[in-house]
């Protein structure tokens, strides 16, 4: 049951509706009254009775979607705002009921008709509550949200990035129904040592959850088996699956993957594929790739706000697919599930990042905590995705003893959930008067990949005919990506090849990055950045910016950059010297 839609909201930069005025909140008190999540209206009785807010005659608002797009007094807000639905559902007998927000940035409360169901932190990752004995039985209910987009020094993200902080409720909201016993979770994957075995597990949740039968169906691929769940619901498999075809970029095959326990079922479409590095070599389904990729934010450029759903998702990965890509870096956050559903379908290898970005409190234990949570959810939702072959555990964090600690120990957390995907992140390199770039940052250690930032030719390095007398010393042996380079230009601003800003130096930029590049023997891919121009408040300059960050091969009006040709010509040349093997 969608609550997508019209949603009913307060602007509450003091947030009156959630302390009392000795700042001692509402929800914490003996009663658990008094905040706007009461939703409270004079009796008939009492008109006398003093309140100061009134959901139903507030203004409106489209969800999903961020605030700061659509009222033009909230662009740059940041603090708290209240949002109320109300809907009828009458809950069943025998059923469960779970509210579910794809997401909502950055801390939220969320109350079902008056009570407390938690408080979640996080701008991009799901959250899920059981609402069954919540629910009212005459089926008038209502929810409310308290959504804050206060950026925090403890926070994951910190408080400087180079993003829009869009607030509200970003993405879909609504109401699952399931048996009370159900399948909560499962993961179908082929076996990281055997490309000729299906393995996994299926999770029940409920207390009839033991000794359940749990069906397993891949009709296509003439697969079917049967399990009994364990003393904790959980029944797991390994069936022989020598008649797959596998998922590549080339043939993104996705097979119908039936589930079945209790009266519950379940159905995905997922792909099959092994992804491993040999030497310097990433091999998916055991044949050499390089990774054709560009990187991209959340955000549609030619529509104000984050983005609102398929349309613009596919909109942006048809964009890369025109590029010559068959890899995608989703940055610097966990992105929208129907992305990844959309790269399983289009045939895109994908990187998928939590926001552990820039300067990030390593020292505190919550902030870890945080990130470590932001990291889990994300490999949870992407773990049946084909597509995911790079789980990212950050970017361009600065050297020091507990930012080793902090994010080693974030990639030891990413491999132990998930020991069939890349590990990596963007790591930090430094330069000596010698124009060798040196890549030995010890978190190199812990990963399947050497992966860098660089911005020879715009932030440093001189002109971009300039950049190539630079060469690279890597200490690590690995698969080598460039997960970042480029440069901004205003579309539309022309120059020569040394006149910044223009889109002449943006293409000089990348013909001379591509023969820098081309010296790494290590080189296996890349993602330069960005597919598209973005908002970005630290993006100030009147002219050539106006808070947008124009490193986009694509405008903001949807023109494509004179860059993006040469790197659509380059990664034509890959495809034909590694496609064609």
């Amino acid at each position: 049951m969608s609550l997508n839609g019209s949603w009913n909201y307060i602007i509450d930069p003091y947030e009156n509706g959630f302390y009392d005025y000795r700042r001692e909140a509402f929800d914490q008190s003996k009663s658990g009254k008094g905040g706007y999540y009461d939703n409270q209206k004079p009796s008939s009785t009492q008109e006398e009775e003093l309140i100061e807010y009134d959901f139903d005659k507030s203004q409106a608002m489209q969800i999903p979607g961020d605030w700061n797009s659509q009222r033009p007094e909230l662009l740059y807000y940041e603090g708290t705002i209240w949002f109320k639905k109300s809907f009828n559902l009458t809950p069943k007998a025998g059923k469960r009921y779970f509210l579910y927000f794809g997401a909502i940035n950055y801390e939220s409360h969320i109350y079902l008709n008056g009570k407390k169901l938690g408080m979640h932190k996080g701008g991009f990752t799901p959250i899920q509550y059981d609402i069954t004995t919540g629910l009212n039985p005459s089926g008038g209910n209502f929810v409310v949200v308290k959504a804050d987009n206060t950026r925090r020094p403890e926070a994951v993200p910190t408080i400087n990035t180079d993003w829009w902080n869009y607030g509200g409720i970003t993405r879909d909201v609504f109401i699952a129904e399931t048996p009370d016993t159900y399948i909560v979770d499962y993961k179908v994957q082929l076996s990281k040592d055997d490309a000729k075995t299906l393995t996994g597990y299926v999770q029940l949740s409920g207390e009839g959850r033991a000794g359940q039968t749990v069906s397993l169906n891949i009709a296509e691929a003439e697969i079917k088996q049967t399990m009994k769940t364990d003393a904790e619901g959980r029944a797991t498999f390994s069936v022989p699956a020598r008649k797959l075809t596998l998922w590549s970029p080339q043939t993104p095959k996705l097979y119908t993957v039936a589930l079945s326990a209790s009266g519950d079922a379940i159905q995905d479409k997922i792909g099959f594929r092994t992804i491993q590095t040999r030497g310097q070599d990433i091999l998916l389904n055991g044949k050499p790739i390089f990774m054709r990729g560009i990187s991209m934010h959340d955000e549609n450029p030619l529509i104000p706000g984050r983005a609102r759903g398929e349309g613009d998702l596919r909109m942006m990965l048809t964009w890369a697919k025109e590029l010559g890509c068959n890899f995608v870096r989703l940055a610097h956050y966990p992105h929208n599930e129907i992305m990844l559903k959309l790269a399983d379908e289009m045939g895109l290898l994908v990187w998928a990042e939590v926001p552990v970005y820039w300067t990030i409190a390593w020292e505190n234990p919550a902030t870890y905590q945080n990130a470590e949570t932001q990291l889990s959810d994300l490999i949870n939702v992407g773990k049946n995705r084909a597509s995911i072959v790079i789980w990212s555990v950050g970017n361009e964090t600065p050297l020091g003893e507990p930012r080793l600690k902090f994010m080693s120990n974030l990639a030891k957390k990413a491999r132990s959930l998930d020991d069939t995907r890349m590990i990596s992140a963007a790591l930090e390199l430094h330069r000596t008067p010698d124009n060798v770039i040196h890549v030995d940052d010890p978190l190199g250690e812990f990963l399947d990949l050497t992966s860098i930032n660089e911005y020879a030719g715009w932030y440093w390095g001189g002109k971009p005919g300039e950049i190539t007398k630079y060469s690279f010393d890597i200490k690590y042996k690995k698969p080598v990506i460039i997960s970042e380079f480029g440069g901004d230009a205003l579309a539309g601003y022309h120059g020569d090849a040394n006149t910044r800003w223009s889109e002449e130096y943006q293409e000089a930029l990348y013909q001379n990055q591509i023969k820098m590049l081309g010296g790494i023997s290590g080189l296996r891919g890349m993602t330069p950045w960005i597919l598209a121009d973005f908002r970005a408040t630290r993006r100030q300059h009147p002219v050539y910016q106006n808070g947008f960050n124009r490193k986009g091969l694509i405008s903001s009006t949807g023109v494509k950059k004179k860059a993006f040709y040469v790197l659509q010509e380059y990664y034509r040349q890959l495809a034909q010297k590694y496609d064609s093997k």
